[in-house]
């Protein structure tokens, strides 16, 4: 097994078994429910807002297998602190790279550790599981309620 391989393994792991950021923010006008009715994943992501579209608190509850939780949680810890606009080109960067579209070693971006995800888009069967965060991430932030990955 590679070294990218294993750290992709140890960090899924992780954020599955201990998933950062795992609780309901109350009081929130952004949130969004996501589903994936094939593998059953479910999400849900809350967003509290600051002044200059910041986002100061971004959480997530559901269930789902491995790397739907671990992107989940790996999503919410990256994007603290980044604006609403910052938010959507790390998605469109996101979703490019699991796609296949975005070469992190070659191209220019700013998914920083997110690019352990980088593998995912080797089995098409997963890259659902691995986006429905940000799916519905982004439903969130445009305030439609309910996200389904088809």
């Amino acid at each position: 097994m590679s070294y990218q391989n294993e750290l992709y393994q140890q960090v899924i792991l992780d954020h599955n078994k201990n998933p950062r950021n795992f609780r309901e923010i109350g009081d929130t006008a952004h949130s969004c429910n996501g589903h994936n009715p094939l593998c059953g994943d479910k999400i849900n992501i809350y967003l509290k807002i600051a002044p200059g579209d910041v986002i100061e608190d971004v959480s997530f509850t559901g269930s789902g297998c491995a790397i739907s939780k671990a992107s989940a949680s790996l999503m919410t810890t990256f994007l603290k602190g980044k604006t609403l606009a910052e938010a959507k080109v790390v998605f469109e960067e996101f979703h490019k790279m699991v796609l296949g579209d975005l070469d992190p070693a070659t191209q220019q971006h700013h998914l920083g550790k997110l690019t352990i995800f980088q593998g995912v888009r080797e089995f098409s069967s997963r890259i659902k599981c691995a986006s429905l965060a940000w799916h519905t991430l982004i439903c969130a932030i445009d305030k439609t309620g309910e996200t389904t990955m088809e």
